[in-house]
């Protein structure tokens, strides 16, 4: 590995963000891109640890918005970036067990109906007929979307590292990124424990790291990382085929089809901020009875492997695009999870950012760092 010494764009962080950023930038024709990544693998951090869900259900316009620009970017992956990635509809049904979350999907349904989004309300009876190997007795309604679904997270970093190597892009893995350099105050350099790169442009894509990657630029970023764990089981021959991304909203647990098995996981309300990546032994006890109380078959299933990985969350749960009072220092980050579903999208809305000065396939304006001084705060509700 040979670190250059100068290079016209910087990309720090190598999972979806910082991939499909870095293959956008290269596809309009940008050059001398580099592209660094910590760990020794790229979308290994935040992105190869997530579940692999895309929706189009959010409660905010914004959020729906950039999930109709990405989904249907990962819907032709294969035929533009060459790297098949298993992109699996098989349907999100979000279970509701009380009113007020009732009343607040019924509005997000009128929202996702109103732009487009051919999301339907299920009646508790109807879920229930559905889905007779779970004790669904307490649930009201749900929603459901049948182009919800999975896709491979590693396949999509892999496919945009790949694609963007052969425009020209300079990806290197083992790179950690120590301090960025300021003179008149622009970004000038980046800092690694492998020497300086001099460059004018720095784009944050480092997720949860992402507020870390600010303060050596002196800029607040309010991402607070935040553990989630999660795990599979053995084969449990019982799940059917067509089993949807089922989603427990109050308790915040999910359950969706693995190989043969299940992937199954539950947000810790107590959770503590950090950068933590053990699985904590306690809260997967915890996360096992009320998934099985769910889902009584697992009571007949081992654990096959379970994790760990961080959540980069900001203040309204949405994510952070574009410059910051840093000039030539931008970022991408901030996503709350659900970055990467919508990885694709936040690429190519940054590449327009920075060579045309503004994000013309999405407007994202209300997105900026400045709306957090201004207290200009979209707050989603559908974080799970």
């Amino acid at each position: 590995m040979t670190l250059p010494r100068t290079a016209e764009i910087v990309i720090i962080g190598g999972g979806v963000m910082g991939a499909s950023t870095a293959y956008h930038l290269a596809k309009r024709g940008a050059k001398d891109i580099l592209l660094l990544e910590k760990e020794q693998f790229f979308g290994q951090g935040a992105t190869g640890r997530c579940a692999g869900g895309v929706r189009y259900q959010f409660s905010t316009e914004i959020n729906v918005r950039l999930s109709q620009l990405s989904l249907p970017m990962l819907e032709r992956f294969e035929v533009e970036i060459g790297q098949g990635i298993d992109y699996r509809q098989c349907g999100y049904l979000i279970l509701l067990s009380n009113q007020k979350d009732l009343d607040q999907y019924e509005m997000n349904l009128r929202l996702q109906n109103g732009l487009g989004v051919e999301t339907i309300l299920l009646d508790g009876e109807e879920i229930r007929q559905r889905l007779p190997m779970m004790n669904l007795e307490d649930i009201v309604a749900g929603t459901y979307n049948p182009k919800d679904g999975l896709v491979d997270p590693n396949s999509v970093v892999m496919g945009y590292i790949n694609a963007a190597s052969r425009r020209g892009v300079n990806s290197l893995t083992g790179v950690e990124v120590t301090a960025l350099e300021i003179l008149g105050e622009k970004i000038t350099a980046v800092e690694t424990r492998h020497g300086k790169v001099e460059t004018p442009i720095v784009i944050n894509a480092a997720g949860p790291w992402a507020g870390k990657i600010g303060e050596m630029a002196g800029v607040d970023i309010p991402i607070t990382p935040l553990r989630r764990q999660m795990l599979t089981t053995t084969p449990l021959p019982d799940i059917p085929a067509d089993f949807p991304f089922v989603i427990d909203f109050a308790r915040s647990l999910y359950f969706h089809r693995e190989g043969e098995g299940l992937l199954t996981g539950m947000s810790n309300p107590y959770e503590t901020p950090g950068f933590d990546q053990e699985v904590d032994p306690e809260w997967e006890l915890k996360h096992l009875e009320a998934a099985a109380k769910r889902m009584p078959l697992l009571e007949n299933a081992g654990l096959l492997s379970h994790w760990a990985g961080l959540y980069e969350n900001t203040p309204d749960a949405h994510p952070v695009f574009g410059a910051t009072p840093v000039p030539g220092f931008y970022v991408c980050a901030g996503f709350s999870g659900h970055g990467f579903m919508h990885g694709p999208a936040s690429g190519l809305i940054m590449s327009e950012i920075i060579l045309d000065g503004k994000a013309t396939s999405l407007d994202v304006s209300e997105l900026g760092l400045d709306r957090f001084e201004t207290g200009r705060l979209i707050r989603e509700y559908n974080v799970i």
